[in-house]
């Protein structure tokens, strides 16, 4: 199989192997990996596997970040749902609190999955395991949803990139929601093309996104980041499903969040020099200031 540098090749070799994104990305996984099918999908299995812990574990058992910032914040969502108070609905709600209870897992130094960084690590196992709570898709389906999430981040790697240091959080959470909200459109049955519309819907909305954490710790306002990426992710799935179509293509989408990203000031890219990392409540809590 071809390699694919972009969207518009992506497309291509989906249309000629008659093959959704997840599978043609799959395939370039053990072709470039020069393995089995058997070992890509034992590595794609344990991926969910720490996903999921990542995922439910603050729930129950709530933990508290390192830097102190974040922590049980996943517990009161889930105890807020259950109260029949929610005024998002339980799919929105249980992406909110997984993609939460990730970023608690994380700054407590548990075990996640990058996807793509550390600071956006909740948006794609947020969405993927809360639809699949809900529409009782299986592991196997799961796993093979997040092949396609790691096209689309795959592309955004090398075509721009994911570092909140050189792009700010539209970068990061940006790209992650990109990824979650093409997966998600895949797995409801949307064609390729209705991914790449997904995953552009989402990085025009979350365009401009600063990176700024309070102390230069991965906690506030990265948790709740996380929560609005998986609720964009959504949204722009919907939309992709309902055949509504995007007028800036992938790829150009991706280029433009990649030259926006490099004119933020450096302040504003995970320095902790900027945005909400000086806000001097931020500077309380923190103590980083003088």
């Amino acid at each position: 199989m071809k390699e694919f540098k972009n969207a518009v090749e992506l497309l291509t070799l989906c249309t000629e192997k008659n093959l959704p994104i997840s599978e043609i990305m799959r395939q370039r996984e053990i072709i470039l990996g020069e393995t089995t099918a058997e070992d890509v999908d034992a590595r794609m299995a344990r991926v969910l596997e720490i996903m999921k812990d990542a995922a439910f574990s603050p729930i129950e058992k709530p933990v508290r970040s390192m830097g102190g910032l974040i922590g049980g914040e996943a517990k009161k969502l889930s105890l807020h749902q259950t109260s029949g108070k929610s005024i998002c609905g339980n799919l929105l709600d249980d992406a909110i609190t997984y993609a939460m209870a990730t970023l608690e897992t994380n700054a407590s130094m548990g075990l996640i999955v990058a996807s793509p960084t550390a600071g956006s690590a909740g948006i794609v196992p947020g969405l993927l395991l809360a639809v699949q709570k809900h529409y009782h898709f299986s592991d196997e389906q799961i796993q093979q949803a997040l092949f396609n999430a790691g096209a689309i981040g795959y592309l955004a790697m090398r075509n721009a990139t994911v570092a909140g240091a050189v792009g700010g959080c539209q970068a990061e959470t940006g790209i992650a929601a990109a990824m979650a909200a093409s997966a998600v459109t895949e797995l409801l049955g949307g064609t390729p093309k209705q991914c790449t519309y997904a995953a552009s819907t989402v990085l025009m909305n979350m365009l401009g996104l600063v990176c700024d954490p309070v102390g230069g710790l991965v906690e506030y306002p990265c948790q709740n980041r996380n929560a609005t990426g998986v609720a964009n992710a959504l949204v722009a799935a919907e939309m992709a499903l309902a055949g509504i179509t995007q007028l800036i293509p992938l790829d150009e989408m991706i280029n433009v969040m990649y030259t926006v990203g490099k004119k933020l000031p450096a302040e504003l890219r995970e320095t902790a020099l900027g945005g909400c990392a000086t806000a001097p409540s931020a500077c309380k809590s923190c103590h980083m200031c003088s």
